[in-house]
């Protein structure tokens, strides 16, 4: 490859002329401009720059060729002679050490330090949800309104937490929601979670738009039997899609959970304020009349997704995969029954952890009115998973009593990573999910997941927040 100087890189630095510099390559990313998911500005602040450090917050090395192909690449360049651009200065954080491992007793402990010790962009990322965040906090509160009745003179000196998810054996009746860009918060990324899951014996879903490749996600696992499941969003070109579904099954993947409770990203303002990612200098005309320039990390990475979906899509997705099929974001018991009646594997009761549409009605709520209202699709070949404010394993049992399979850990995966603990910080996380659930299954006289029953819950305080008028 051609050696370019660093002056010649700084002059491409517009519209019309793109260049930047990623460990080294230097990409013309001209003709990629209107393609970026995240608008043309993002990239445009790092033209005829060294763009290494910022690409890497949230990207795999190899994604840029990926995405521009070989035929962008113009050449080396030695990035000690790129010219120094007069930038804001950052402010100045104060390091803060984390509290050793061994002091987090609970799951509410890892978010203290998340937001002690990630950076202001990222905790605004992670721990952001819509609008108000009214949805986000009742999605936490509701767990609140339900009961245990334990059982007593029951033998529960061996308790197993054990169950299976899709045919796949899970030491645990839980899994690891597929949450996005894990690089923001641990430079392992979603290759942490992929150890941590293997090593703790539960299954870990990977997100569409994970900061490491699948590749490497499924090469970070304890065994090639340690199943991975994979969160599909649909892109506006369905044959992107198709490509990426088919790479992620030559990877080894388990299972495709669609989502659909996001044609479009939440209005997510915490995520918003945080534009400072682009460090850019705000040219006030330009706040008005390209409102999207600059965007918040979620809408920069999620403007592909395809807000044409319907019904009928679940034919397209089932003719180019036979792997086993869940949709993910189910918030009514009508569209519940729907997806029973389209023979869909699994069903996931989200509300994209309050993220997407704020007053959204968590989804613990959606779990009691298919019992209500719908009892017959209950055990009978569709798994129920739910996530959403799940921080206890009382939390777990009280959803496997109304008749889930298992539920989803989100942000708290993320949490548990901060402040450099990594893989370890997930394990831990895990560990104390299953002394909790333990301990409380013992409670209740369930000497094993199938013992959990709905006898054991009073859902009293929750039902007066069903719906009353439902059609199936």
């Amino acid at each position: 490859m051609a050696a370019i100087d660093g002056n010649e890189l700084a002059v491409h630095n517009n519209r019309e002329s793109c260049w930047l510099a990623i460990n080294g390559t230097v990409w013309d990313a001209t003709s990629f401009l209107s393609q970026h998911p995240g608008g043309e500005s993002l990239i445009l602040n790092l033209a005829g720059k060294d763009a290494t450090e910022k690409y890497g917050t949230f990207h795999s090395p190899g994604l840029v060729e990926e995405t521009l192909g070989l035929d962008a690449r113009k050449g080396t360049v030695d990035v000690q002679t790129i010219p120094k651009m007069d930038e804001k200065p950052s402010p100045q954080q104060h390091e803060r050490k984390s509290p050793p491992l061994s002091s987090m007793v609970s799951v509410n402990d890892f978010e203290l330090v998340a937001e002690k010790t990630m950076t202001p962009t990222a905790w605004a990322y992670v721990s952001s949800g819509a609008d108000d965040e009214f949805s986000m906090r009742e999605n936490v509160r509701v767990w609140q309104k339900v009961f245990l009745r334990g059982r007593v003179l029951r033998k529960v000196g061996t308790v197993d937490c054990s169950t299976n998810i899709l045919g796949y054996k899970s030491a645990l009746p839980f899994y690891t929601s597929p949450v996005g860009l894990a690089k923001l918060v641990h430079p392992s990324g979603e290759c942490a979670i992929a150890s941590a899951a293997g090593k703790e014996g539960i299954i870990q879903v990977v997100n569409t738009v994970s900061s490491m490749p699948i590749e490497a996600i499924m090469d970070a696992r304890t065994s090639d039997t340690q199943p991975v499941f994979w969160q599909l969003y649909a892109d506006k070109d369905l044959l992107k899609s198709e490509v990426l579904v088919r790479r992620v099954e030559r990877a080894g993947v388990s299972a495709i959970w669609l989502t659909v409770d996001s044609p479009v990203v939440g209005n997510r303002e915490r995520d918003e304020r945080s534009k400072s990612v682009a460090d850019i200098e705000e040219k006030i005309e330009a706040v008005v009349e390209t409102p999207q320039g600059v965007v918040g990390i979620a809408k920069a990475n999620t403007g592909f997704i395809n807000a044409n979906m319907d019904w009928s899509s679940i034919e397209w997705l089932r003719g180019i995969t036979k792997l086993p099929l869940v949709i993910k974001g189910i918030q009514t018991v009508e569209d519940a029954v729907a997806a029973f009646d389209h023979g869909i594997d699994g069903i996931v009761l989200s509300n994209h952890g309050g993220r997407s549409q704020d007053t959204a009605q968590p989804p613990l709520v959606t779990l009691l009115e298919i019992n209500h209202y719908a009892p017959h699709i209950i055990g009978k070949g569709m798994q129920i998973f739910v996530d959403g404010g799940i921080r206890r394993g009382t939390d777990i049992i009280k959803a496997l009593a109304l008749g889930a399979t298992a539920v989803g850990i989100g942000r708290p995966v993320l949490y548990s990573m901060s402040g450099g603990y990594g893989e370890y910080g997930v394990r831990r996380m895990i560990q104390i999910l299953r002394n909790e659930l333990q301990t409380n299954m013992a409670f209740i006289g369930a000497k094993d997941v199938q013992a959990i029953e709905r006898g054991m819950v009073n859902t009293r305080r929750l039902e007066r927040l069903m719906t009353g008028s439902v059609k199936l």
